[in-house]
Parts: C-alpha cells; sequence; structure tokens
C-alpha cells in the first residue's frame, strides 16, 4: 500500500515530528545511498527502505565511469577517499574507433584536467557507500515504509513504485545486451580508455587495477541479443579469441579474469518526475545506453541537484513542507533537461552506427574524423562529459 509514505508530515512543515520522517529513500543502490548521506548531512531525517542483498548472488564484475562532477559528490559524502587505491584508475586518453578508419581521441592534458573520469568497481563503491550509512546521524534503515514529507524513489529503471503511482516511463529495447567482464592484458593500459563504434556492436574496455595492478580492463560490451548470447556461452579461450579478433589487439593480448554478466539495453524516461510528496531520480526517472557511461554520473548528478533544492527550500520558505510539488519541479525541471540531451546524444550515436549502408558508414567515420581535427568542439564535447 502506497498511502502512509506519501503522507506529509503531521506539523505541515518540512521538518519532522517524533515518529515521521522528513525523506522516505526507496532503493538502496548508489543514487539512494548517496541521497541518504547528503540529506542527512543537512539534518534532514532519512529512512532508508532497500531489500536486503541477495547471498547467492554471483560476483558483480561491472565498472562506473565517474567524471568530475560524480567525484565532487563523493568527496563531499567523505565516500571517494575510502575507496582502495585499485578499485578506482583514472583515465588519461580516450581512443575512438569508427568502422570504416574514423578515430577521435581525447586527452586529460589537451582538456587541462588531472584525468577524463574515474573507473570504479562497482562492488567495492557499494560497499564504502554502505559503510558510511552506518557513520550517518540521522539515517534509519528500515525493512518496512514509514510515513515521510517526501519519497524519493531510487529503485532502479524497473520501479514498481513508480509504475504504482503512474508517473509513467516512456521506454524502447535495443534489442541489445550488455556484457560486461574483468580483462587482463600482457600489455599495461596507461590509463587509456578504448572504444570501438562498429555495426551492429560497440565495445569498451576500460583501465582498471583490479585483478591486476596497470594491466586490467573492465569490459562493456553492447551486442545484439542473439550475438550477446552466443558469446555468453562461449568458453573463456574462445570469448578472449573473440575479442582479440574484435579489437584488433589494440590493447595487447587479452585474458579474461572473471565471470561474464550480461543485462538488456534500452532507453527510456518517465513522463513525469515529481508530484506531491514523491520524486524520481536515477534510473528510475531515465534510462540511457552505457556507451558514453553517464549513467551514474546522471543519477549523482540527481542526488547533487535534487539535495541543493531542498536545503535552499526549507532555508527560503520553510513553512513550505519537503513534498510540495512546487519545490520539486524546480529539480525536475533543472535535471531533465541536460538528462534528455545525454540520452538522444547516446541513442543518435547507436543509431547512425546500426545503420551497415556503405554511404552512411563513410559519412559517419568521416564525422569521427572531422570532430578529431576540431579542437574547439572536442574542448566543449569533453566539458559536456565532465560535467554531466
Amino acid at each position: 500500500m502506497l498511502v502512509p509514505p506519501f503522507a506529509s508530515s503531521p506539523t505541515g512543515s518540512g521538518h519532522s515530528s517524533a515518529s515521521t520522517l522528513d525523506v522516505l529513500i526507496r532503493g538502496g543502490g548508489p543514487v539512494g545511498t548517496s541521497l541518504a548521506l547528503a540529506l542527512s548531512r543537512e539534518g534532514l531525517k532519512v529512512g532508508l527502505l532497500a531489500a536486503p542483498p541477495r547471498r547467492d548472488a554471483p560476483p558483480d564484475v561491472r565498472t562506473y565511469a565517474l567524471n568530475a562532477g560524480a567525484v565532487a559528490l563523493l568527496r563531499e559524502l567523505r565516500v571517494w577517499d575510502a575507496l582502495p587505491e585499485d578499485a578506482r584508475t583514472a583515465v588519461s586518453d580516450m581512443q575512438i574507433r569508427g568502422d570504416d578508419g574514423g578515430a577521435l581521441e581525447f586527452s586529460a592534458w589537451q582538456q587541462g584536467v588531472a584525468e577524463l573520469a574515474w573507473i570504479v568497481d562497482a562492488a567495492a563503491l557499494e560497499q564504502v557507500l554502505g559503510e558510511a550509512l552506518r557513520f550517518a546521524p540521522h539515517v534509519q534503515r528500515l525493512t518496512q515504509p514509514a510515513p515521510a514529507a517526501l519519497t524519493a524513489i531510487c529503485e532502479g529503471r524497473d520501479s514498481a513504485t513508480r509504475e504504482a503511482l503512474g508517473a509513467g516511463f516512456e521506454a524502447f529495447a535495443y534489442g541489445h545486451l550488455g556484457v560486461a567482464a574483468r580483462l587482463v592484458s600482457d600489455q599495461p593500459h596507461h590509463g587509456v580508455a578504448r572504444q570501438w563504434f562498429r555495426h551492429p556492436d560497440i565495445l569498451a574496455l576500460l583501465p582498471f587495477d583490479r585483478p591486476q595492478a596497470g594491466h586490467g580492463y573492465g569490459l562493456v560490451w553492447s551486442l545484439p541479443q542473439d550475438e550477446a548470447e552466443q558469446v555468453m556461452a562461449l568458453s573463456d579461450e574462445d570469448f578472449a579469441a573473440r575479442l582479440q579478433d574484435a579489437t584488433g589487439g589494440a590493447a595487447g593480448t587479452l585474458t579474461v579474469a572473471s565471470p561474464r554478466a550480461a543485462w538488456p539495453l534500452r532507453v527510456g524516461q518517465a513522463a513525469r518526475w515529481c508530484g506531491p510528496g514523491w520524486v524520481l531520480l536515477g534510473d528510475a526517472a531515465h534510462a540511457v545506453h552505457p556507451l558514453a557511461g553517464q549513467g551514474l554520473n546522471l543519477g549523482l548528478a540527481d542526488v547533487r541537484v535534487l539535495a541543493q533544492v531542498l536545503v535552499e527550500a526549507r532555508r527560503s520558505a520553510p513553512w513550505r513542507p519537503l513534498g510540495d510539488e512546487r519545490v520539486l519541479r524546480r529539480y525536475a525541471r533543472e535535471r531533465s533537461v541536460p538528462t534528455l540531451a545525454m540520452s538522444r546524444l547516446t541513442d543518435g550515436l547507436l543509431h547512425l552506427f546500426a545503420q551497415p549502408a556503405p554511404p552512411l558508414r563513410e559519412l559517419r567515420n568521416h564525422g569521427m574524423t572531422l570532430v578529431q581535427q576540431l579542437g574547439p568542439l572536442k574542448r566543449w564535447l569533453t566539458a559536456r562529459a565532465l560535467d554531466a
């Protein structure tokens, strides 16, 4: 039943009574836990409702590519420095290749930044976020919903709460699976991320210091579903040979160092991001293709903006409840535009490289080379990715 979690505080203000939360967060992933930490730092009383971890869950082989904005938030939450050194690897350069000679390269040095991104172990990040919650003074872990002035829904792309609210989520399934694994190369990665845009797949090798410092990669490979199922069924040796053929040996000789995981890919956005007493964040509000590595970056940007909006609302209009829809619309307006822009960019790139016609192949590869030659455009694109 959804009524209690969306009930306003009995006092009618943004401050809770002794038995009422300021904010109930549904979802215990990185977005939900980061939001709990951010709001706790502002003195809000927070309840975190999350499913217990599965004891039979397979090892998490995912990696996150985090931009400067996401890292800055994690630093503010005192989480970033708690990550083990080998659980985060700086990306100094990025090399992108097309399917007909197109090439595009980005450099931290050219951009005037220390790194283009950080590749982070997904399981390690979730662990340190969970440990930080133990020391957050205003966060309660819940097993049942509790009354709150505001419910923040961070349950992911298949959120049942979002569906029950009728927020709407228009999604398009690509018919692709994302395949992830950990790899080791016989050559050092030198902090270089590599990506191949081809028809009909997109392959990314993300430099990573696990399981071997200086030689590891996180794999993210978008493949049509039937082809993805075929490669998932291969032995480790045959899978590595398939990767070797796909990369042309550009990253050295690769060996598989973990189990593989696969999940369906889609793009989508909620029709409504907020309503009286509720708000959507992260994948519950938007889903993008992983080709640009912006999924968690967008979710953490949601956290940053929502926390800012709520703090400002308490400061400027303390008589209004935190769940006031006029307050929440400020957050929705600020986040929906950049999120939609990133979604359209990644979706457009995917569809562009999904076309096998030779004229289009020549055009898209020529376009990559043209961007490579236009310094100001490259700097602008890199800046957008760093700040997303």
